[in-house]
């Protein structure tokens, strides 16, 4: 299963995002023994998501699903805030931030990064 964005597919969905702020979700499946290298890349990632003007907005457990189909549970889930598509692409195109990248890389069997961007209506 894919857990690493190329850069084709980051141009082509980034590209279909309007201009504006962005929270990006994670659906995140552990590898075996992958939790303390997500934990550490996290720690290493949580500078470059500031230094971009990003902002975690939750991190947390995924439980049981109340509705979903098999093998749709997710073992966490992160939502992030990007003040704009930009600041997202600069943050992993950063040679530092790639550095770390390995990290998540380890820890993941398995996720899902969607950009969403917020109803008019819910603002």
């Amino acid at each position: 299963m894919a857990v690493d964005p190329t850069g084709a597919d980051v141009d082509r969905v980034l590209d279909e995002v309007p201009d504006g702020p962005i929270v990006m979700l994670n659906l995140l499946r552990f590898a075996p023994e992958g939790r303390s290298s997500y934990a550490e890349y996290s720690r290493h990632a949580k500078r470059f998501v500031e230094r971009y003007g990003g902002e975690v907005l939750y991190a947390g457990e995924g439980g049981s699903p109340l509705v979903a189909e098999e093998g749709q549970a997710w073992d966490a889930v992160l939502l992030v805030r990007y003040p704009n598509r930009e600041a997202f692409r600069r943050m992993i195109a950063d040679p530092e931030y790639q550095e770390i990248t390995e990290l998540r890389t380890q820890a993941l069997s398995e996720a899902v990064l969607q950009p969403t961007v917020p109803w008019s209506f819910a603002r």
